[in-house]
């Protein structure tokens, strides 16, 4: 069981272990902490093979969650988006590429949804940092020029910002 009284809880079909083992392999400082699972003398009514995970409570740099193979009733929509703060293009490159692969899907201004739907923030960090600057000016065309991509490069947000682009 997780040490934070907090975690954020995603709902899965029957993927959720899954899920939790693709996310931990992606972030640093990340673990599986616990998986709980179907078996026939809990007496949760199941369609999943007994032994399939129930809940796996897993920690992504600090931040616990929760994976909980539900069903099919509830799918995973962009209302709720995991946000990776990104230190160098290099890790914004990493962790687009092993997110859209396999049946994931990039969208636009850093988001994407990974193979299971879940909906993910790639951003840089100085993004961030920019966006807080109080520059008007500089946030503006930087803005505008994040509007025009999908993967963000940084790069380009920091010509951007400083009027170069």
């Amino acid at each position: 069981m997780t040490k934070s009284r907090i975690a954020t809880c995603l709902w899965y079909d029957r993927d959720g272990e899954d899920a939790a083992q693709l996310y931990v392999s992606l972030i640093p400082n990340s673990r599986i902490d616990a998986v709980s699972r179907y078996e026939d003398a809990l007496g949760i009514p199941s369609r999943l093979p007994a032994g399939t995970a129930l809940v796996v409570e897993f920690t992504l740099d600090g931040v616990a969650f929760q994976a909980l193979n539900g069903g099919p009733e509830f799918k995973q929509s962009e209302a709720a988006s995991i946000v990776v703060h990104c230190d160098d293009q290099a890790e914004i490159d990493r962790l687009w590429s092993a997110l859209t692969a396999n049946g994931g899907a990039e969208s636009m201004c850093g988001w994407l949804k990974d193979r299971y739907g879940v909906s993910w923030q790639i951003v840089p960090r100085m993004l961030s940092e920019g966006m807080l600057s109080g520059n008007k000016p500089a946030v503006a065309r930087m803005t505008h020029e994040m509007l025009q991509m999908r993967k963000l490069e940084i790069a380009r947000l920091q010509a951007a910002f400083d009027g170069h682009a």
